[in-house]
């Protein structure tokens, strides 16, 4: 099996450098996942660009990790649960969510319970939902905005989640203390 080249600011191709140099800016140190991605410029800046555009919904800091690990865990991804975790921390998300998803236990209210259930749905559906799975997300007080919102999540989600699958990226020093296993 050929491994992926976890690249560096010097050694990414060209197109993928200014993304690579922004994270050691941000973040003092690049995550293996843009490591890796740095390879395709234009997966990079695919995933950074959902990235943005899914943290700017209507979701607030809860939802978003809701969603976000909702999908992580189901798609067993040994690199973004611990990652998500680090990231729910630094956006004070309270802990018990976090570690209620990585766990699969209930959600702490039934408006987090529905909105996890609902991504549980369009994932495991491949948005294949039913008249009754989205009449429950609607009563639960989200609308059609969020439904196309979860599906945004989704689609920046499979780009990490398979892209750790394929390449193995191995859990950044960071993330370490929220190592976790299905």
């Amino acid at each position: 099996m050929s491994e992926f080249i976890k690249h560096t600011v010097e050694t990414a191709p060209e197109a993928s450098k200014a993304m690579l140099e922004g994270a050691v800016k941000q973040m003092g140190s690049i995550p293996g996942l843009y490591a890796v991605m740095a390879e395709s410029p234009e997966t990079f800046k695919a995933y950074q660009q959902l990235h943005q555009l899914f943290t700017a919904t209507s979701f607030n800091a809860e939802e978003l990790t809701v969603v976000w690990q909702t999908i992580n865990v189901e798609h067993e991804c040994h690199y973004c649960v611990p990652a998500h975790t680090g990231i729910a921390h630094s956006m004070k998300v309270d802990p018990a969510i976090t570690e209620a998803l990585r766990n699969k236990q209930p959600m702490p209210s039934e408006k987090l319970q529905a909105l996890h259930d609902f991504t549980l749905a369009v994932v495991r559906t491949r948005g294949n939902v039913t008249k009754a799975q989205i009449d429950n997300f609607i009563a639960a007080g989200y609308g059609h905005k969020q439904i196309l919102e979860v599906i945004l999540g989704l689609s920046q989600k499979v780009i990490s989640n398979y892209v750790n699958h394929v390449a193995h990226t191995p859990v950044d020093a960071m993330f370490e203390q929220f190592a976790w296993t299905k």
